[in-house]
């Protein structure tokens, strides 16, 4: 069945307007008509059944008619990248989206040197990717910042965890072993952050405050050099394995 990200309230009997250009993709691409049926979620209600009440010059009216799913989040877990490629940024995007990630967080680097982004080019690749993967939210994608600002602004309590191509640093598997997902207080899972750097790697003043920050871990990913959505994709697959997200 047909899944659409919508922005309004989802409620029992509550009219839902998706926007212009979800309309004409359910009308036109996708030939529903009055009375047929698709899943709607927004990221706070739920996914609901609606049901398409009404075909209009400009737009469609849905009925939610049922909650199917309650509302749920995976682990909190974000993936911090350097800018690259416009190409690999979206694929990464994608992946991100496709793997769990809360939050995608561009950020320019010393070595940084990459296509202009468009930011609403990859939001609307991560609600397609939320959409067709089953997930009840849309990660958020950020604009780019530098990566200092990004550290000095550090939220308490969050892990991060980087991948340091210069050598000496534990594998990743290792990391995982030691249940990454979980802090010292009982359950409740941590807060992570994968960070991914551009062609070429940090810089060595990078590294270096990288390596000092309290709240950072180096870890490798083998001994071949990975692009950066290659990079992407296997050290969140790791992550969120060990997480336990993939156990349900």
């Amino acid at each position: 069945m047909i899944r659409l990200h919508v922005n309004g309230d989802l409620a029992a009997a509550a009219p839902v307007a998706p926007t212009l250009d979800q309309s004409r993709y359910l009308t036109q691409v996708m030939r529903l008509k009055v009375g047929d049926d698709l899943l709607a979620f927004n990221g706070r209600d739920g996914e609901w059944r609606c049901t398409v009440a009404e075909v209009l010059k400009k737009g469609v009216i849905l009925l939610a008619e049922e909650q199917m799913r309650p509302q749920t989040f995976g682990p909190d877990l974000e993936l911090i990248v350097a800018v690259v490629k416009k190409a690999r940024v979206e694929t990464i995007v994608e992946k991100a989206a496709e793997l769990g990630a809360r939050r995608v967080r561009l950020v320019l680097t010393k070595r940084t040197n990459a296509d202009r982004i468009r930011l609403d080019r990859l939001d609307a690749i991560a609600e397609e990717a939320a959409e067709q993967t089953g997930r009840m939210d849309v990660p958020v994608v950020d604009d780019p910042v530098k990566l200092d600002a990004v550290l000095d602004g550090w939220e308490a309590g969050r892990r991060l965890m980087f991948c340091d191509e210069t050598g000496g640093a534990p594998a990743v598997t290792a990391l995982m072993r030691q249940s990454p997902s979980r802090t010292g207080t009982g359950d409740a899972p941590a807060k992570w952050s994968i960070l991914i750097g551009p062609e070429g790697g940090f810089s060595p003043e990078e590294g270096e405050r990288l390596r000092a920050l309290p709240f950072t871990t180096a870890v490798s990913l083998g001994p071949r050099i990975l692009r950066a959505d290659t990079a992407a994709i296997a050290a969140m697959t790791l992550w969120q394995a060990a997480a336990g997200d993939w156990d349900r």
